[in-house]
């Protein structure tokens, strides 16, 4: 199964989930929909998103649990979209190769281009706000003594990185062999390529 917003394999559970929603009719679908998006837009509003499953699953004879689960496999797809800037017909493609019937896939897309530039905004706005790098310090180490001997001779490398979490700050570290870091490096170069283009 070959989608555009995951290259994992995903569960057979979540194509069922999938193909559950086809059970919905179209107004219990816009419904689920109109909350899921709610939700992607303010996404600190977990609690009154659980209560409005639960108030969904109540006016429609369903149980809450398997509501939301299935909802935690919808989920998967929006936020996969804005991790590749999907547009709404590749969302569309995917929600069909899950199981999803066509109309049900064109509401969902149509949602999504309505409400993309504000849910690209919000994921940017996490992103820069969530995690703002303060300080990086690192040291360059070699394994010299291990009960494994392949790894005597091995290149190490410890960073601490002091991040801005809202008004404190709080120090990560980590240690990275010399792949790890030159991974590591490759994306932070990416990162500040991309930072710079939204400035």
């Amino acid at each position: 199964m070959q989608l555009h917003f995951t290259k994992d394999v995903l569960p057979d559970s979540v194509s069922t989930d999938f193909q559950n929603l086809n059970k919905l009719n179209e107004q219990q679908f816009h419904r689920l929909i109109e909350i899921l998006f709610q939700f992607l837009l303010e996404p600190k509003e977990t609690e009154r998103f659980m209560q409005q499953l639960s108030e969904f699953a109540g006016e429609h004879g369903m149980s809450a649990g398997p509501l939301r689960n299935l909802m935690k496999s919808v989920l998967l797809v929006p936020q996969g979209a804005l991790k590749k800037n999907l547009t709404a017909e590749q969302i569309k493609e995917d929600l069909v190769t899950l199981g999803l019937n066509e109309d049900k896939a064109a509401h969902f897309s149509q949602q999504w281009g309505e409400h993309y530039a504000a849910l690209s905004r919000l994921a940017v706005g996490q992103t820069l706000m969530v995690n703002q790098l303060v300080d990086m310090e690192w040291k360059f180490g070699v394994t010299v003594g291990t009960s494994e001997v392949q790894k005597v001779g091995n290149i190490f490398l410890q960073l601490k990185l002091v991040v801005r979490k809202g008004n404190s700050t709080e120090n990560v570290y980590m240690e990275l062999t010399l792949p790890q870091f030159y991974n590591f490096l490759h994306e932070m170069e990416r990162a500040k390529a991309s930072m710079e283009c939204f400035s």
